[in-house]
């Protein structure tokens, strides 16, 4: 992991709150399918929460999953997103250590 690339991407308040709302997808989006939530959240209902257009919000993702923040699942047309746990261990082993 690119230690430089996590920190740019956490450096962005709807980035972080993009994380956030990934943490507990059930509670952040209840609009979606709760069978969808197997391949994460819908982009769509992750631009509608944020107020942002679609070419933002798909820029916003493309930088959290080049940091390896998040993981993409393509189904069909849609693409889902979900937080990489393992990522936010790693970083958190990061901080402790004192990078």
């Amino acid at each position: 992991m690119d230690h430089l690339e996590i920190f740019k991407a956490l450096s962005n308040k709807t980035r972080l709150d993009i994380l956030s709302w990934l943490k507990e997808p059930e509670a952040n989006f209840p609009e979606q399918e709760a069978e969808c939530f197997r391949h994460g959240v819908c982009v769509g209902q992750i631009r509608q929460k944020a107020g942002l257009t679609q070419s933002t919000v798909s820029e916003y993702l493309s930088i959290l999953q080049r940091a390896g923040l998040v993981k993409s699942t393509r189904v069909g047309q849609w693409t889902y997103y979900q937080r990489n746990e393992e990522a936010f261990q790693h970083l958190s082993r990061l901080i402790e250590t004192g990078i």
